[in-house]
């Protein structure tokens, strides 16, 4: 079966080594594909990449409100992967909560300055009519 759909952002990055292990910790991620200077990441959820391209040059990073999202599993994991991004200097937004269909979410900032938004009880499924195990 052909991917179809959304299927991947690419960025710019430094340090590839930084980039996926900042993935890797705040949303899951790991590297699925890799060539000199290229990888590209997965949460193995769907058929979606993160393709971080290393380069020396100048980086116009994703800046609030042009974010990266990733959805966990409780509020819980939320709050204790921002407490773990403050102390790593990364947390660019604590944890508020918008309600539905926004939720509980908080921004962090990649190695490279782009943003990563953390959330909990987003209601995209609910909004396209999907049903999720949390409603059976």
């Amino acid at each position: 079966m052909n991917d179809i759909g959304l299927t991947h952002i690419a960025l710019p990055c430094r340090s590839l080594t930084a980039s996926i292990e900042f993935y890797g910790i705040y949303a899951s991620m790991q590297v699925i594909h890799s060539r000199p200077g290229v990888v590209w990441l997965s949460d193995r959820t769907r058929p979606f990449a993160i393709v971080l391209i290393e380069t020396s040059a100048n980086i116009v990073s994703l800046m609030p409100w042009a974010h990266l999202g990733v959805a966990l599993a409780s509020r819980e994991a939320v709050d204790l992967l921002c407490l773990r991004a403050e102390g790593e200097g990364c947390l660019a937004r604590p944890p508020e909560d918008s309600g539905p269909p926004v939720g509980y979410w908080a921004f962090l900032r990649d190695p490279d300055g782009h943003t990563l938004e953390l959330a909990f009880g987003q209601e995209i499924g609910a909004l396209l009519g999907l049903a999720s195990d949390a409603c059976k």
